[in-house]
C-alpha cells in the first residue's frame, strides 16, 4: 500500500489501475449488498467523523493557513453528518423495487424497477470543502451499493492525508480508497473506466474530464460553479437581506461555489445597500482581521493573487472598491465591494471564488432577469424580496442549478433536494434520493406468469383475433 501511494504522487498509474481492478472484482464477487450491509457501511462512515471531527478541522484549518474551525463544522462536518443520517433513514424505501404500471396490452404480467448498484464510482473531490464534497457523494454511492474510489485535492495536503488514513483504517482498499497526488493524477484518474464519474471543480476542467470519460462511455455528474448571481428587489428589506448576502459572502471567505457572486440592486439602493453590508461584515468580524480565528484565509498564494489582481484590473478599468480593512500577511483577504463594473474586467468574467462582491445596478426587474440571462446559467441564484409576483417572475424567467428567496447558500445542504447545475454550471444531480438514483442503475424487470395471452398475436398473421385486437387498440 505504501509503495502504491509512492507511485501515485510520482504520477504511476500502475497503482490505480491495481486498485480499481480489485475494486472491479470484488464488486462483481458482490454485486448487490444488502440493506444490513449498506447500513452498516454508512454508520462506519458516521461514526468515523463523529469521532475525529476536531482533528479534521484542524487538518483543513492547516491547509488554508487559517480555517474557520466552526465553519468547518457547521458547513463541512454537521452537513456530512446530516447526509448520512438521512440516507440511513430512507434507505430501506430507497432499495424497495418500484412498482410500476403494465398496460392491458401486456396483461397478464406485472413490471418493477430494481435499483442495482452500478459498480465502481469515482470521485474528484476539490479543495474549497474537502470533507463534505468527498464525503456527500461517498455516501450516497456506498447507499446504492457501489465501490468507490476518491481522488483528494492536492491543495489540502494536511486534510487529504488524515482523510486517506482514517478510511483506510475504517474500509477495505476494495471498497473505498482514497487517493492523494498531483493534477497528474488526477488526470489518471479521469482515465479510469469508472461505471460513474462525479467531478467536483472548476468548469473550466470539465471539459477534460468529460472527454477521460468519454473513451470508456463512463456516465459523468458535473458539479461546476459560475457567477451566481444576487437580485435585491426595490421593496426589499435592505439591512436583512444585506446581512444574509454577507454570511453567504464571507463564508470560507467566498471560496463556495454558490457563494453569491455578484449583486443586483436598484439603482436608488446602492449606496444604503453597501452601507448596510458593511455594518453586517462589522458584526460578524467586530475586531481587526489579522489573527482573527473566525476570518477564513484564502487556501493558498497563487489564489490569493489570483484575487489580488482582479481588484487591480478592476480599479484599472474605472471601477470604484470599498474596504474596511488592510490586507494581512497569512492570506486573511478583506471583504471588497466593488462599483461601475463592465463585463471587460475580469472579476465580472470568471467564478470570483472569494470576499469580493461587484454591485451591477438596475431600473427595472426586467433589466436584472435580462442581465442574467444574458450570461452563461449559474449554479445558483438568489432573490432577495416579498412580492410573490416577482418571485415567480423571476423563478420562471431565469434558468439556474438551484434557487434561495431571502436567503444564499442553502440549495447545497438540503439532503431532500437534488443538487446539480444547468448548462456551464454542470449536469446531473445528487443528495438524497437523487444521489441514490445517480450511483444506481435503474432496471426495468417484466415478469410473466405461467399463463399467458401472447400466443394470441404469434404468427401467422391475419387471424380474426389478430383484426380484433387491431379494432380494439389502434383507433
Amino acid at each position: 500500500m505504501v509503495m502504491e501511494q509512492l507511485e501515485m504522487q510520482t504520477g504511476g498509474s500502475d497503482a490505480l489501475t491495481q486498485i480499481f481492478a480489485r475494486q472491479k472484482s470484488a464488486f462483481q464477487a458482490q454485486s448487490y449488498p444488502s440493506y444490513e450491509q449498506r447500513k452498516q457501511h454508512l454508520q462506519v462512515l458516521y461514526q468515523m467523523l463523529i469521532d475525529h471531527q476536531e482533528d479534521i478541522a484542524a487538518a483543513i484549518s492547516r491547509d488554508f493557513s487559517n480555517r474557520s474551525q466552526d465553519e468547518t463544522r457547521l458547513f463541512e462536518i454537521m452537513t456530512s453528518l446530516n447526509g448520512i443520517k438521512h440516507s440511513l433513514k430512507h434507505l430501506k424505501k430507497w432499495m424497495k423495487p418500484s412498482t410500476r404500471d403494465v398496460g392491458i396490452l401486456f396483461q397478464p404480467a406485472k413490471g418493477y424497477v430494481l435499483y442495482q448498484p452500478v459498480g465502481v464510482v469515482g470521485i474528484i473531490a476539490p479543495w474549497n470543502y474537502p470533507l463534505f464534497l468527498a464525503v456527500g457523494p461517498l455516501a450516497q454511492a456506498l447507499a446504492a451499493g457501489n465501490r468507490v474510489m476518491i481522488k483528494m485535492s492536492e491543495f489540502t495536503p494536511e486534510f487529504s492525508a488524515l482523510f486517506q488514513k482514517l478510511i483506510a483504517s475504517k474500509f477495505e482498499e476494495s471498497h473505498v480508497n482514497v487517493i492523494t497526488g498531483d493534477a497528474q493524477v488526477a488526470q489518471q484518474f479521469t482515465k479510469l473506466a469508472f461505471d460513474h464519474l462525479l467531478f467536483t471543480g472548476a468548469t473550466a476542467i470539465a471539459p477534460h474530464v468529460l472527454h477521460a470519460a468519454a473513451d470508456n462511455l463512463t456516465p459523468v455528474t458535473l458539479e461546476l460553479g459560475g457567477k451566481s448571481p444576487t437580485i435585491v428587489a426595490k421593496d426589499a428589506d435592505l439591512k436583512e437581506s444585506a446581512r444574509r448576502i454577507a454570511f453567504g459572502k464571507t463564508m470560507n471567505a467566498g471560496q463556495t461555489c454558490v457563494a453569491p457572486d455578484y449583486v443586483l440592486v436598484h439603482r436608488s439602493q446602492q449606496d444604503a445597500f453597501i452601507q448596510a453590508y458593511f455594518e453586517a461584515l462589522k458584526q460578524f468580524y467586530p475586531n481587526s482581521i489579522d489573527n482573527n480565528p473566525d476570518y477564513t484565509a484564502i487556501v493558498n498564494q497563487r489564489q490569493f493573487e489570483r484575487l489580488q489582481h482582479y481588484l487591480t484590473d478592476a480599479e484599472s478599468k474605472g471601477a470604484q472598491l470599498i474596504q474596511e480593512h488592510a490586507a494581512t500577511e497569512d492570506r486573511r483577504m478583506p471583504h471588497a465591494v466593488v462599483t461601475d463594473v463592465h463585463d471587460d474586467m475580469a472579476l465580472m468574467q470568471n467564478e470570483i471564488f472569494g470576499p469580493i462582491m461587484p454591485l451591477v445596478c438596475y431600473d427595472q426587474i426586467e433589466d436584472a432577469i435580462a442581465y442574467i440571462n444574458a450570461r452563461e446559467r449559474p449554479l445558483a441564484l438568489y432573490y432577495f424580496g416579498y412580492n410573490k409576483a416577482e418571485q415567480q417572475k423571476v423563478l420562471q424567467e431565469t434558468h439556474s442549478g438551484g434557487v434561495c428567496l431571502n436567503e444564499t447558500l442553502m440549495t447545497a445542504g438540503m439532503e431532500d433536494m437534488p443538487f446539480g447545475g444547468i448548462g456551464a454550471s454542470g449536469m446531473g444531480h445528487y443528495h438524497g434520493h437523487e444521489g441514490f438514483k445517480t450511483f444506481s442503475h435503474a432496471k426495468s424487470v417484466f415478469v410473466r406468469p405461467k399463463f399467458s395471452l401472447m400466443r394470441l398475436i404469434y404468427p401467422p398473421y391475419g387471424t380474426s383475433i389478430q383484426q380484433f385486437i387491431y379494432r380494439l387498440f389502434i383507433r
